[in-house]
């Protein structure tokens, strides 16, 4: 059982940036694909950010891509989310995501992920 815990959100205003952080505790997540995902009020959740177990390469959503840097640590278990230039649209739940899928996989949505964290908010004021 792999458990993700996410960390770093908050409250800031446009232009600034955040650090989300992802930690898995029980198995390690070594050779699971790693992603973000984001949900808006109102709205469906939608693909962020990826990188496969290796991380040799990263996918992104178009409009985080130049702002938003996924990176991965597979000795410490931990997953960052990179975000910069905030903008107000970014505002969401971002939720961490582990698939035994690819990578690119999870850039088509949340079907072949089998484990989520619990979500931690993002609130960016104009």
């Amino acid at each position: 059982q792999v458990q993700l815990v996410e960390s770093g959100g908050g409250l800031v205003q446009a232009g600034d940036s955040l650090r989300l952080s992802c930690t898995s505790s029980g198995r390690t997540f070594t050779y699971y694909a790693m992603g973000w995902f984001r949900q808006a009020p109102g709205k469906e959740r939608e693909f962020v950010a990826a990188i496969p177990w290796t991380g040799a390469s990263t996918y992104y959503t178009d409009s985080v891509k130049g702002r938003f840097t996924i990176s991965r640590d597979n000795a410490k278990n931990t997953v960052l989310l990179q975000m910069n230039g905030l903008k107000p649209e970014d505002t969401a739940v971002y939720y961490c995501a582990a698939s035994r899928n690819t990578a690119q996989t999870m850039t088509k949505g949340s079907r072949d992920i089998d484990y989520w964290g619990q979500g931690t908010q993002v609130t960016v004021s104009s």
